[in-house]
């Protein structure tokens, strides 16, 4: 045997299944061994289903949120129209008690309540993402003085007072539509809200996506792409858009909390949804009326906003720490 051969050192080899690790394998993996993340994820799935199987819920519990069961037994409330039975009338008919003066079901409202704000919330961050990639992408690439007027745009928006806006702006948009002296359909409410969100929510995540997308325009990739006569819209959406995944889906599960609150503080505020619509800002609205005498009706939506917003910032980290590890600290 030569010494050359004594010598030689084995081929290193790579750990079997290593090179059919994509990207979102490894950040499934990642996410996986975050103990935060996946019980927050399951708070927030418990949620959502609760929120699509509000009216099956609702069937199988025997009551609904709108009925005034107080009317049908004034025995359900007492002199001062507060519940007569102990915790705000908890009982295994009524599992969460029932709401002060009009004796409605806290339990149903509740379910019900979850599923306007977080259908809400849901519609307005689609929204939000899709304007935000599109005007993003867009700016970013063709540059000039339309990147300029964009930015622009996006500073305005970016320095606007949103809350103060939303509470002088929400009846402008409601009297485009309906009369003065006319009441304002459910249904209009819920779209302005929408649009109003929406139209005051993508500047953040335009302009995240511009800066990136004006990093990689002058890629390989790009040029190549450029060469070959693809159209503008096609290298944004063929050629950027698949290398912006990460950023877009981190923003996407920080903004859907920030429209649940959002949403919440203006049907408190009386310019979103307003009573009877259930909806958690009107719960904690009508709360608020009665919470020094019977805190129970504004305990259950206000606890449960806490925890699924909670969950869900909780949620946005892990997410981020999954799909950019180096972001972690």
């Amino acid at each position: 045997m030569s010494d050359e051969s004594a010598v030689k050192s084995p081929t290193p080899t790579t750990p079997k299944g290593s090179e059919s690790r994509s990207p979102g394998r490894l950040a499934w993996k990642r996410f996986r061994r975050d103990r935060t993340g996946v019980i927050s994820a399951s708070i927030v799935i418990f949620f959502f289903a609760v929120a699509l199987m509000a009216p099956l819920i609702a069937k199988l519990y025997g009551k609904d949120p709108y009925t005034t069961y107080a009317s049908q037994r004034p025995e359900l409330l007492d002199a001062f129209a507060y519940p007569a039975g102990p915790n705000g009338g908890m009982s295994s008919e009524f599992w969460f008690g029932i709401e002060p003066q009009l004796g409605r079901d806290v339990f149903t409202f509740l379910l019900y309540g979850i599923r306007t704000s977080l259908g809400l919330a849901v519609a307005a961050t689609l929204l939000t993402a899709l304007l935000g990639v599109v005007i993003g992408t867009t700016a970013g690439y063709l540059g000039g003085k339309t990147d300029y007027l964009v930015g622009r745009i996006i500073d305005i928006l970016l320095s606007f007072p949103s809350t103060l806006f939303f509470i002088a702006f929400m009846p402008v948009i409601y009297g485009l539509f309906v009369a003065p002296d006319e009441n304002i359909p459910t249904s209009l409410r819920a779209i302005s809200l929408i649009i109003v969100l929406s139209g005051f929510g993508w500047a953040s995540l335009a302009r995240l996506l511009r800066g990136q997308v004006l990093g990689l325009r002058e890629r390989e990739f790009v040029e190549a792409a450029k060469v070959t006569g693809a159209s503008p819209w096609r290298i944004v959406f063929k050629e950027l858009l698949p290398n912006l995944w990460t950023p877009i889906i981190i923003q996407t599960t920080l903004m859907l909390p920030m429209f649940v609150t959002a949403e919440a503080g203006l049907a408190f505020l009386g310019v979103g949804m307003i009573d009877p619509t259930p909806d958690w800002g009107v719960m904690i609205q009508r709360g608020a009326q009665f919470y020094t005498e019977d805190i129970t009706f504004m305990l259950f939506p206000g606890i449960s906003m806490v925890v699924f917003v909670l969950a869900f910032n909780l949620l946005g980290d892990s997410v981020r720490d999954a799909l950019d590890p180096k972001s972690k600290r």
